[in-house]
């Protein structure tokens, strides 16, 4: 195979720091929304006692799902021995770690009070999927970090097909971790079920991918480097079949759901009945997140690279609404207390419950998107990550 030259981004142009600052001043309006809300209290957002996992969660759940698919670009090369995706694994590999980063310090800033957090990572209960997530999310960082260094240390390269490998299993185990969090909740209607963890794994698929693809191309467009189709369309296509698998997913999911009579409400809700929940479902989550990525990507207009971006920032959206259906939406249903039975109260029974994101909620959420740019962007500048050309006259000699 031939040998790839790695480069750190010279990163000293004023376009650079201009990025590093645009990026930068998001952190700091999401640390500012943070003391605002540390300060006040959830008091100033739009959560409540019915609807207690807002927006932050919604933007934290989907950094840690695309985290875990971020790396699908390093497993490819070092799990399926595909030499064409080895030169993007270092870049596949920071990515992962910046995602998840940005997605936990949101999930932990959202905390009401973040010192809290001492006292669940001192204090563990083994039959809840929260404590196992944190033993999840800290083996990741140590696994991926592990790989990433075999890959950049040549006295170590020996060990990177294992260290890929171990980090491959362990993002599968974390995503469905991630999933089950959801999927062993039986509180809510809508979660409580086994589809979830599978769903969320072909989840972080799409998500990561499309993330990777717009840092790949934005990295080589502004730091002039060469990027040939070839690359773009491996990836292209792979993307195409991972929305594929996502919609075939959450049809799957309703479709099951309407099987049992006891879910009809709460999938009326969803498809039909629920609003603002409804819209972004099938605007959000179906048309923009699924339908026009597929239009774009598997006809001739996936030929033109500016429109797989726009595929790429479709799925990510499409991503952010399904998460806001899944995680908003759910909680927005009325709570069944006692299934089967007659109950009356006066405390919001079969009420459905309003929820909207308030500024700090938004800064906060844009504020962990904005901590994994800034990391994978220093990133860029002090470590090898990106090869100095990918065209398709160097793809071509890594496969022969």
């Amino acid at each position: 195979m031939a040998s790839i030259t790695f480069r750190e981004v010279e990163g000293s142009s004023l376009k650079y720091w201009m990025l590093f600052g645009g990026i930068g001043l998001f952190v700091l309006f999401g640390f500012l929304s943070y003391l605002y809300m540390h300060h006040h209290g959830h008091v100033v957002t739009g959560m409540d006692n019915q609807v207690v996992w807002g927006l932050p969660h919604v933007f934290a759940v989907f950094l840690i799902v695309a985290a875990s698919g971020a790396l699908n670009v390093a497993s490819i090369a070092s799990v399926f021995n595909k030499p064409m995706y080895k030169p993007l694994a270092p870049l596949s590999a920071i990515l992962a770690l910046a995602l998840l980063a940005g997605g936990l310090l949101v999930l932990v800033l959202d905390l009401g009070r973040s010192d809290r957090l001492i006292v669940a990572m001192t204090h563990f209960n083994f039959t809840s999927m929260f404590t196992w997530n944190v033993f999840l999310y800290s083996g990741f960082f140590v696994l991926v970090g592990i790989y990433l260094w075999t890959m950049l240390d040549s006295s170590v390269k020996a060990y990177t097909k294992v260290a890929g490998t171990a980090a491959f299993l362990w993002r599968l185990i974390l995503t469905t971790g991630t999933g089950s969090l959801f999927g062993f909740l039986i509180a809510r209607a809508l979660y409580g079920s086994a589809m979830l963890a599978p769903m969320f794994i072909i989840m972080s698929f799409a998500y990561g991918l499309a993330i990777y693809l717009l840092v790949l191309a934005a990295s080589y467009a502004w730091t002039g480097r060469p990027l040939g189709d070839v690359v773009m369309n491996r990836l292209r296509y792979l993307l195409a079949v991972f929305v594929a698998a996502v919609l075939y997913f959450v049809v799957v999911y309703h479709l099951t759901n309407l099987y049992f009579a006891k879910m009809h409400g709460a999938e009326a809700f969803i498809l039909r009945d629920g609003g603002d929940i409804t819209t972004l479902f099938w605007v959000g989550q179906i048309v923009v997140g699924c339908v026009l990525p597929l239009v774009i990507l598997l006809t001739g207009l996936g030929k033109q690279r500016s429109w797989v971006l726009v595929a790429c920032v479709l799925v990510i959206l499409g991503g952010i609404a399904q998460e806001y259906v899944t995680i908003i939406g759910a909680q927005a249903y009325p709570l069944e207390m006692f299934p089967g039975m007659t109950m009356k109260s006066t405390f919001y029974d079969g009420v459905v419950h309003d929820y909207s994101p308030s500024t700090p909620e938004w800064f906060l959420g844009l504020g962990g998107v904005a901590i994994a740019l800034l990391i994978t962007t220093f990133a860029v500048k002090v470590l090898r990550l990106l090869p100095v050309s990918l065209d398709d006259a160097t793809v071509a000699k890594l496969e022969h």
